[in-house]
């Protein structure tokens, strides 16, 4: 039951991928509204009791591969590799670790981390969910941690949101996620076919790249 359920979303995963291609990662949201009620009645036939609980993993796993294939090959192109968090974490790498003095050197936390391979340098981190309120703050938190010490302060703090609450659409007024973005972390960037109102901060998803690019000049 297990290995049809796992076939089944990485079928799923597939097409969502295949539609972006043709359509634009701009409408990531519109694709993920009309496979939810599909994805739930299916999961149920693999034993699932809570389909609406499974859901949101299954959609913040999806956002972090969708991302993944969007960046890689890009980043290779300057020089860069991407590496999943949860696959550091298991690696137990020391790439761009946190001191916490007495209580050990911890990794932040983050759904994919840029790094120079030759060097084994980190160059940033970045997370990603449907809404600011999901994470942002706490994506505030670690580039305030990162930037507190000399050794990380130069790894960048990006945030990658779908804003389905939307609350990155006007510059003001600023709502308290928004804020957070703005002040807090290096670049957040909004997977949207919506009219967004840009800052030197808070962008489109297409922007993410060129940030990339202008920091190896």
């Amino acid at each position: 039951m297990k290995d049809k359920r796992s076939k089944y979303i990485k079928k799923l995963k597939q097409y969502v991928k295949e539609r972006l291609k043709k359509e634009g990662m701009k409408n990531l949201s519109k694709i993920l509204k009309e496979i939810r009620q599909r994805y739930v009645k299916e999961i149920v036939k693999f034993g699932i009791k809570d389909p609406e609980q499974s859901w949101k993993p299954f959609k913040g796993k999806l956002l972090e591969d969708v991302i993944l294939d969007y960046i890689v090959e890009e980043l290779r192109k300057i020089g860069f590799e991407v590496i999943k968090g949860s696959k550091l974490e298991k690696a137990d790498n020391k790439l761009g670790v946190v001191d916490f003095g007495e209580f050990g050197m911890h990794l932040p936390d983050a759904d994919l981390v840029v790094y120079e391979p030759k060097k084994c340098k980190p160059i940033a981190i970045i997370s990603s969910k449907a809404t600011l309120r999901e994470r942002i703050a706490q994506t505030g938190y670690w580039n305030v941690k990162l930037k507190a010490s000399p050794t990380t302060a130069n790894i960048r703090v990006f945030f990658v949101t779908l804003d389905e609450d939307g609350d990155l659409t006007l510059k003001k007024p600023a709502k308290k996620g928004k804020a957070i973005a703005e002040v807090d972390t290096d670049g957040t960037f909004v997977i949207t076919n919506k009219r967004l109102e840009e800052s030197n901060k808070v962008k489109t998803i297409e922007k993410l790249l060129e940030t990339f690019k202008k920091l190896t000049r």
